[in-house]
């Protein structure tokens, strides 16, 4: 599977759930039912990547303002929804998390930025197709602590001075 079949995947199964991320998860699994068990691997070492990749303090912090605080699994659930919004939202947010601030639209924190579902779609479909347990993605191990400079998440000037935009849409 290709950078562009997993993006794919994932932009069919958001726009099939009207972007409701639980609802997100159950159609990625139906996508994912329809591969063989190798391509639902793949698709599973495709979302680890981006997870991992996505484990930085700035986005920590684009979390936090955007849901008024986020806990590590708080984090972890953000990082789910963030790929979940597809290439464009993921890499633009990798590249400059205040721009989250414009590349979501409406964004209710009560539903959105916890997609925890969507970081178990692999291993549900592997697990109804083969009936075991996906096996080891022989990725290299997630980073100990998030990558970039410590930022306080509790530092609201900070916080503002660096975020500006996110500042401005979800805190003020």
């Amino acid at each position: 599977m290709d950078e562009t079949e997993f993006w794919e995947l994932v932009d069919g199964s958001r726009a099939a759930a009207g972007g409701d991320p639980e609802e997100q998860a159950d159609a990625l699994v139906e996508r994912l039912l329809g591969l063989d068990p190798d391509r639902v691997i793949d698709f599973a070492r495709h979302f680890e990547a981006r997870y991992n990749r996505a484990y930085t303090w700035d986005l920590w912090a684009a979390a936090a303002l955007m849901l008024d605080g986020a806990s590590d699994d708080a984090f972890d659930y953000f990082r789910c929804w963030l790929i979940g919004q597809g290439r464009h939202v993921f890499e633009g947010a990798l590249h400059d998390p205040d721009q989250l601030a414009g590349l979501v639209g409406d964004f209710d924190e009560e539903t959105d930025g916890d997609a925890e579902e969507l970081g178990y779609a692999a291993d549900e479909a592997y697990e109804q197709l083969t009936g075991t347990v996906m096996p080891d993605l022989e990725l290299p191990p997630a980073p100990p602590e998030p990558l970039g400079t410590y930022l306080d998440l509790d530092d609201d000037a900070t916080l503002a001075e660096r975020f500006p935009l996110l500042w401005d849409r979800f805190r003020s």
